[in-house]
């Protein structure tokens, strides 16, 4: 089954839902970064989180990133998504340089013990204006949905229930998605008691999705007497957009006097993407053309 994420609203325009599931794509990410499985876990929802506020953008070209930064061994957690439901990201320590995080006593990843809790969440939207906005914000949790709940509550004065999930064996994730419910400013407090006891009736993500539950089963929960409408179904991807043409620009950025060194000293250069771990490979020959054209 392909990701998707379905974005829908209540019959009365009070509430608006985005309902995903993401499995593939946190594969890829996994796949991509050969990640232990709490990264995976942190990775994986945060990648979710991502792309359903990509989905939340207006214009075709509008882009939105976010990084989460903890103090915990996985460094930093960096994702990208676009308007159309493409998202790309790595963290910084895929195996956390080797520190070991316990589980918690119930046997889930403790997610916050590999994030920490001692920073930040920071969404950096370009919505094609002059300067791109920036809000910032102390995490609350390192749980990674918690912290989105925060952000949207401070940044977007806009009461939020987050809920993001990643089950992972080793390398296989088997399951993966996440519920973003957001209450517009003219919710009446009807709206607001049918939509808690909604929510309240809500299993985890991922129990969910493990029972066979589709997203269009969760938002029948979520919008339950609220006459749920669909507005679309968007399908979502892990999809880095870095070629040998763009992955070019970090060796122009060097400057002449570093690209020069680099010829004299190693006649050739291979630069990684952080974000799919593409390898470019940049012989003698095209590393003097790029410094002929600079």
């Amino acid at each position: 089954m392909k990701d998707y994420v379905i974005k829908a609203t209540s019959g009365n325009g009070q509430v608006r839902a985005y309902v995903a599931t993401t499995r593939n794509l946190v594969q890829q990410a996994r796949d991509n970064h050969n990640t232990i499985k709490v990264a995976t876990a942190a990775l994986g929802r945060t990648l979710t989180a991502t792309c359903m506020m990509g989905l939340m953008m207006k214009n075709e070209k509008d882009e939105l990133s976010v990084i989460i930064k903890g103090g915990g061994p996985i460094g930093t957690i960096l994702t990208t998504a676009d308007s159309k439901g493409n998202v790309k990201g790595y963290v910084q320590y895929p195996d956390l340089n080797g520190i070991e995080v316990p589980n918690y006593p119930n046997g889930k990843l403790n997610v916050a013990g590999a994030v920490g809790k001692d920073g930040y969440v920071k969404v950096i939207k370009d919505l094609g204006l002059r300067e791109p906005y920036i809000g910032s914000y102390p995490l609350v949790s390192g749980e990674i949905a918690e912290d989105f709940t925060h952000y949207f509550a401070l940044s977007e004065q806009t009461p939020s229930v987050v809920s993001l999930g990643v089950l992972t064996k080793e390398t296989e994730v088997e399951q993966a998605g996440g519920i973003i419910v957001q209450l517009m400013p003219d919710a009446t407090e009807e709206t607001i008691s049918t939509l808690e006891k909604n929510v309240s009736k809500l299993k985890s993500v991922t129990t969910m999705l493990s029972e066979g539950m589709t997203p269009d089963d969760m938002l029948n929960i979520v919008l339950d007497g609220l006459d749920p409408k669909i507005l679309d179904i968007c399908e979502v991807k892990f999809d880095c957009n870095c070629s040998k043409d763009r992955i070019q620009k970090v060796l122009i950025s060097l400057g002449k006097k570093t690209l020069t060194e680099i010829i004299e000293e190693d006649k050739q250069a291979e630069i990684s993407c952080h974000f799919c771990n593409s390898n470019y490979h940049y012989t003698e020959e095209e590393l003097r053309e790029i410094l002929d054209n600079m």
